[in-house]
């Protein structure tokens, strides 16, 4: 009995150690995202294999986006949204807070709106010079012309080396990454795979990383259902968890170059 006593107490302790040492991650949720944005994101971070412990920062939850919030934090995300501008008038007051964050270490994942927050135009201006975000609907040969719910076909590097092409994803009037260029710091992740335009990628701001992913990764079997639409290829996390991955490892030496990441066809 004292030996089962003494393995339970030491188990207990291995698992509140573990527990201690989770990263922490906070996710914006107020009204410059839609319901369900946020959440969606916060169950990716945690069922990642970092198994990050989820905050939900905003102006009606507990925490705001503050420098105290963001303490200690791996990862401030920002999943979608309803309005581009109108989210930027209701988050510019986070902006210093964001690019301390980052700039200092830290990791902005942005998710469709999110996306579009990181540029230079009614956004966080987090990404290189001539690097900026607009709406992949507008441009030539998109996959998809209306801001309908609906799912797109994209070509995505993985971290293991592999290059999945035409893989289908939750999209609603996602962002196109543009600008980057063989001269950028950074890579490509992720391109749309009718016209090759950039779909994800990430990218330095001072000691810390961007990520961005036009399409919604995060996308579980309930946003499908809602929305009636159906993945052909069934509901994956493959593609968020190598999103996360690779902006947590935007320091590593796949990093070099735009070009050494997702290539056009």
């Amino acid at each position: 009995m004292r030996l089962d006593h003494l393995l339970a107490t030491t188990l207990a302790a291995l698992s509140s150690a573990m527990d201690t040492v989770r990263p922490k991650a906070v996710v914006y949720r107020g009204p410059a995202s839609s319901p369900g944005c946020p959440e969606a994101i916060g169950h990716l971070l945690k069922s990642s294999p970092y198994h990050f412990e989820v905050v939900y920062a905003g102006p009606k939850e507990p925490v705001d986006v503050t420098d105290e919030t963001l303490q200690g934090a791996t990862i401030y995300a920002h999943g979608g949204g309803p309005n581009w501008e109108k989210a930027y008038r209701q988050t510019k007051k986070y902006q210093k807070t964001i690019q301390k964050f980052v700039g200092g270490g830290g990791h902005y994942l942005g998710f469709c709106l999110g996306a579009y927050l990181a540029g230079p135009n009614d956004g966080y201006d987090l990404l290189p010079r001539g690097v900026e975000t607009d709406q992949e609907i507008e441009r030539r040969g998109a996959q998809v012309k209306d801001e309908d719910d609906t799912v797109i076909q994209v070509d995505w590097a993985f971290g293991s080396g592999k290059t999945d092409k035409k893989r289908w994803v939750y999209f609603q009037d996602g962002v196109v990454i543009k600008g980057l260029d063989a001269k950028t710091p950074g890579h490509v992740i992720g391109r749309y795979s009718s016209n090759s335009d950039v779909a994800a990628s990430v990218t330095p701001y001072g000691k810390g990383w961007v990520g961005l992913v036009g399409p919604h990764p995060e996308a579980d079997k309930t946003w499908y259902e809602d929305t009636e639409i159906e993945n052909p290829e069934g509901v994956r996390s493959d593609i968020g968890h190598d999103f996360i991955q690779a902006t947590m490892n935007g320091g590593s030496g796949k990093a070099k170059g735009t070009n050494s990441g997702c290539n056009p066809s």
